[in-house]
């Protein structure tokens, strides 16, 4: 099965690369975002590619982005990526890359969570609220949330964490009313997605949102919206309140790890066959599972 951990497109100007995205130009209001087969856990990236992860994450990105552009628009252009490399790139753009418009990204990161769990859960514990937002007395790990809650984060350097911010350094940084616009709208997402995907036996536990402006102020959503690496999926009828239930995404590289003599700076271990092989597997069951479809 083949994999792409790095892609090398010399057709086009490389504009940066992330933790799983490489991001290239075309002309000066699109860009090309290839989605790899990296993985990174506690903000490290591992040294070995997860099979078809990028296809997957890239084909569920796009099944939300259409389902959900009425609630607002996002940066899709349409564009076949294959239509934008040289002849000899489109393996490596076929099924895992997208032609989006080039957006001012908002450096705040739309964090919604309709139940208590990973740092908010620790948050909880610690001052009886997550992010500042204060919630009721006795809850446990994994509950519902009363409402959905909405825990904005500061986007951080690449190799550090992402810091949990209130909705009050939010508004200082972009704004109260833009803050506002994208509090409202991200909730809406959630709730729509979450709705969905009750009815497909998956629990959206949290998410994140990235959005960006463009020339005329408009605001689009962008980046990836509900793939299994931002958000928090868990299977319905393995759901008890009290512990995590098992998780749709790189969990099994995560409880790995933590087996692992390693201070969780690069460069990670590596990583052993069976446990890329089951993270492939639970991506791809993800996609299947949420969608309906297989990947193309």
């Amino acid at each position: 099965m083949s994999t792409l951990y790095e892609s090398t497109l010399r057709s086009l100007p490389l504009l940066g690369r992330g933790k799983v995205r490489d991001n290239y130009a075309v002309g000066t209001d699109q860009l090309l975002i290839v989605t790899t087969d990296r993985l990174s856990a506690f903000d490290v990236i591992m040294g070995e590619p997860i099979p078809r992860k990028g296809e997957v994450l890239n084909q569920m990105a796009d099944f939300w982005f259409e389902k959900l552009k009425h609630v607002v628009p996002n940066h899709l252009t349409g564009v076949a990526p294959e239509t934008v490399v040289s002849a000899d790139e489109v393996e490596q753009v076929k099924g895992r890359a997208v032609v989006v418009k080039r957006l001012e990204p908002i450096l705040v990161e739309a964090v919604v969570r309709g139940y208590l769990a990973g740092s908010g859960w620790k948050d909880y514990q610690a001052t009886g609220a997550v992010c500042g937002v204060e919630l009721p007395e006795g809850l446990q790990n994994a509950q519902k949330l009363p409402e959905p809650i909405f825990t904005p984060a500061a986007k951080a350097e690449m190799g550090h964490h992402d810091e949990n911010i209130t909705y009050e350094e939010m508004e200082r940084r972009i704004g109260t009313e833009l803050s506002r616009t994208i509090k409202d709208i991200s909730i809406k997402l959630y709730k729509e997605a979450a709705d969905y995907a009750a009815t497909r036996g998956i629990i959206i536990a949290d998410t994140k949102f990235e959005f960006g402006l463009d020339n005329h102020g408009q605001l689009f959503l962008m980046d990836e919206a509900l793939t299994a690496d931002s958000s928090r999926f868990w299977p319905a009828d393995q759901y008890q309140v009290g512990s995590n239930p098992p998780s749709f995404d790189k969990q099994f590289v995560r409880d790995w790890l933590e087996t692992q003599d390693w201070a969780k700076e690069p460069p990670a271990p590596k990583l052993p066959d069976e446990v890329i092989e089951k993270t492939s597997a639970k991506y791809q069951e993800a996609l299947e599972r949420l969608t309906g479809q297989k990947l193309a």
